[in-house]
């Protein structure tokens, strides 16, 4: 587990190196921080970092993070100075990288839009509507649940997820089967299930 300022710290670097840092607003970094966590659950079954995250109007929040970046509003946010990634282990490293690669081309409003038509952000809100204030958590359970919606679709958007699916379907249908069944066998073994 690393905490909160860390992970966006992270997020914010990796703009500057990509030269995108005029689109890393503290609502961005909210949205990226979301997904890493829905994606940390999903694939360790433990939070990324304590801090809650809230449904508030425009989409998935963690407080501490908007506060220490209230002061910049919607400009570009800054590297802190002096700050280290050394306490990060490397899998939570590659994790924020795969979080960064997918979605980071996003700008922020595209990140708020998608956030609020999945269901933890709209669940949390218990029916409000979209323009209005709340702090309402968003439930872990349904964060990671979120996380493996997400895992399924990065893998079949790698571009190498067509190729490789194709060889398993041609390979399977050029092999032959393991076991062989005779006329009547399914049906029998169906209607034992039936009886």
């Amino acid at each position: 587990m690393i905490d909160y300022l860390s992970a966006s710290q992270y997020f914010i670097v990796k703009a500057y190196e990509d030269g995108k840092e005029a689109e890393m607003t503290n609502m961005k970094t909210q949205k990226l921080l979301y997904y890493a966590q829905s994606l940390h659950l999903a694939l360790y079954d433990e939070p990324l970092f304590d801090e809650e995250i809230q449904a508030w109007q425009y989409g998935p929040v963690c407080p501490p993070v908007y506060r220490c970046y209230s002061e910049f509003g919607d400009k570009p946010l800054p590297i802190l100075d002096n700050y280290s990634f050394i306490n990060i282990p490397n899998e939570t490293k590659e994790l924020l990288d795969e979080v960064w690669d997918y979605f980071g081309q996003y700008h922020a409003y595209l990140l708020s839009g998608m956030s609020h038509v999945e269901f933890p952000w709209k669940k949390a809100r218990k029916g409000l509507p979209p323009d209005a204030s709340s702090q309402e958590p968003i439930s872990q359970e349904d964060m990671k649940e979120l996380g493996y919606q997400k895992l399924d679709v990065i893998e079949k958007d790698n571009p190498a997820y067509k190729a490789v699916m194709t060889q398993v379907l041609k390979s399977s249908l050029v092999s032959s089967p393991v076991l062989q069944l005779k006329k009547g066998e399914v049906r029998g073994w169906l209607n034992s299930l039936l009886d």
